[in-house]
C-alpha cells in the first residue's frame, strides 16, 4: 500500500502548508488521492478537501482502538493510488493519540517538516533528535520548511549523516493561512484560496521531491477488516446544520448515519427560515459567535429549532451546536439572543476551557446511551455556559472532572463532542429513536 504521513516538529511548523501542496502536486499527476488527518480536528481537511476535492477523514487512536482506526483507514483509502496522512501538533505529542501512534498501528513511513527558520546547523540536532527519540518509529526523512536556498547542499548532507531520505525544502512563500483562537481559519473563509493553492503546489512541484515520496511504501497490509453496522430499514431523514457558523462536523459520522441507511438534508440555520421536515436533527460545533448576529436576526429558525426540540425531535447539538440552544450569546461586547431551549447564557472566556480529550459517565439513559455507560468526547471552545448539564460526569486522564451535558430520552446536548466509530452503540441509539420519531410521526398524519 503506498502512503506517507506529513508530520512536524510543532504545530505551526508549515505542515497544512506543504501537506496541501504535495496533494495538488499528486492530483495534477493524475492520481487518486485519499487525505487524512490525525486527531480530532475539523479544520485542516477542510483545506484538503479543497485541494482535492474529496472528503477528506480523521485518524483517532484516542477513540478508536487499533483495529477500527485500520477499518477507516482501509475504507476510505482502498482504490486510491496513494494516501497521505497529516499529523498532528509535533510528531510524539500526545502520548498514545500522538501521529507517531497512529503511524505505527498503520505501520506508515513518515515525512517529517521542520521549521528552519532562524537555524543552521542546529538543524542537525533536531533531526537526530527527532530520528533517536521513542525507537522504533517509521520516520524515512524530511523537509525542511523556510530554509534559505544557500543552506540545501548541507541539509542534504545532514540527510546522509542521519541515514535518512532528504525530500525537499519549502522556501518563503510571502504568505500564511490565517488563524484565529481554533486554529487555522477555514478553507472557504481564505481571500483568493484557488489562487493561493496553485501557487503552494508550483512551489512543492519545484522544491520537493514528490518522485521520491511516491517510491514510498508502508509496511502494512491491505487490511481487510470488517465491522458490524446495523442498518435500519425505516431509512430516516437527518437535517443537519452546515454553513460557515456550524462546519465542525466528522465526515465519517455522516457516512455511518448514510450506510445505517439514514437520509442527510442539509440547511443552513443562517440562510433557511426553518429547520427541515426530518426525523433527526444534529447542530454541531462550529463559529455562531462569529455569525452572532446574523444567527440571532434569524427569529423563525430559531423559533423552529425550539419547536422542533421541545416536541421531541431526537437532536445532538454539540458545543457551537449547544451554545445556539441557549438564551443567548455574549461576546465581543454584544448580547445576542439565541433559540432558548435552555434557560442559560453563554458567555466568552480568555482561553481554552476544558480542553481535549475526556471518558463520560451517563448519570441516566439518554438519547445516546444507558445510565452507567461511558462514552469518549473532546471538547475544544473559548466560550463557557452559565448552565453546562449535569447528565455526564467528564474525567480527564490526569483525574479532574466535572458535570456537562443536558440529556434526554430524545436529546443529546453539551460541549463535547461525538465520534461515532469510538462506540457504534451511540449512533445505533440516535437512529433507532429517529426511527421511532418517525413511525409516531406517521401514524399522527394517518
Amino acid at each position: 500500500m503506498r502512503s506517507v504521513m506529513i508530520a512536524g516538529t510543532k504545530s505551526g511548523c508549515g505542515k497544512t502548508t506543504i501537506m496541501c501542496g504535495i496533494l495538488s502536486a499528486l492530483k495534477n499527476r493524475g492520481l487518486k488521492v485519499a487525505s487524512f488527518k490525525c486527531g480530532p480536528d475539523y479544520i485542516d481537511p477542510t483545506f484538503h478537501r479543497t485541494v482535492i476535492g474529496i472528503d477528506s477523514h480523521n485518524l483517532d487512536s484516542f477513540f478508536c482502538d487499533n483495529n477500527t482506526l485500520r477499518y477507516i483507514f482501509n475504507k476510505y483509502s482502498k482504490g486510491d493510488d496513494i494516501s497521505v496522512i497529516e499529523g498532528v501538533m509535533g510528531f510524539f505529542d500526545g502520548d498514545s493519540s500522538s501521529a507517531k501512534a497512529i503511524s505505527d498501528i498503520l505501520s506508515v513511513p513518515v515525512i517529517i517538516v521542520i521549521d528552519c527558520k532562524g537555524m543552521s546547523d542546529s538543524i542537525e540536532a533536531v533531526m537526530k533528535g527527532y530520528i533517536n527519540h521513542h525507537t522504533p518509529n517509521y520516520i524515512a526523512g524530511f523537509i525542511f520548511n523556510r530554509l534559505p536556498f544557500k543552506l540545501v547542499p548541507k541539509v542534504k548532507q545532514f540527510c546522509c549523516n542521519c541515514g535518512v531520505e532528504y525530500f525537499g525544502i519549502m522556501p518563503e512563500i510571502g504568505f500564511s493561512f490565517e488563524s484565529r483562537n481554533l486554529g487555522l481559519i477555514m478553507a472557504g473563509e481564505v481571500t483568493d484560496i484557488e489562487t493561493k493553492l496553485q501557487s503552494i503546489s508550483k512551489i512543492v512541484e519545484e522544491n520537493v521531491l514528490i518522485d521520491k515520496i511516491l517510491d514510498l511504501y508502508s509496511n502494512n497490509y491491505d487490511f481487510e477488516l470488517e465491522l458490524k453496522i446495523k442498518k435500519f430499514r425505516e431509512a430516516p431523514s437527518i437535517a443537519i446544520a452546515n454553513d460557515n457558523a456550524f462546519c465542525f462536523i466528522y465526515s465519517e459520522n455522516i457516512a455511518l448515519l448514510t450506510e445505517m441507511g439514514c437520509k442527510i438534508v442539509y440547511f443552513s440555520p443562517m440562510d433557511d427560515n426553518i429547520v427541515p421536515d426530518a426525523d433527526g436533527l444534529i447542530i454541531p460545533g462550529g463559529y455562531p459567535e462569529i455569525y452572532a448576529e446574523k444567527l440571532s436576526s434569524n427569529k423563525t429558525m430559531l423559533t423552529s429549532m425550539k419547536e422542533k426540540i421541545d416536541s421531541g425531535l431526537p437532536t445532538i447539538a454539540e458545543c457551537g451546536g449547544f451554545m445556539t440552544l441557549h438564551n443567548n450569546i455574549a461576546c465581543y461586547e454584544n448580547d445576542y439572543k439565541m433559540a432558548k431551549v435552555f434557560d442559560a447564557k453563554v458567555f466568552q472566556t480568555d482561553k481554552l476551557t476544558r480542553f481535549g480529550y475526556i471518558k463520560m459517565k451517563a448519570s441516566t439513559d439518554n438519547l445516546i446511551c444507558k445510565k452507567g455507560d461511558t462514552i469518549l468526547a473532546h471538547e475544544f471552545h473559548y466560550f463557557d455556559s452559565t448552565d453546562c448539564g449535569t447528565d455526564f460526569l467528564a474525567e480527564k486522564k490526569d483525574g479532574r472532572n466535572w458535570r456537562c451535558c443536558h440529556t434526554s430520552d430524545t436529546l443529546y446536548a453539551g460541549f463535547p463532542h461525538l465520534y461515532f466509530y469510538s462506540n457504534l452503540k451511540i449512533a445505533e441509539n440516535f437512529v433507532q429513536k429517529c426511527c421511532e420519531y418517525k413511525k409516531k410521526k406517521g401514524e399522527r398524519n394517518a
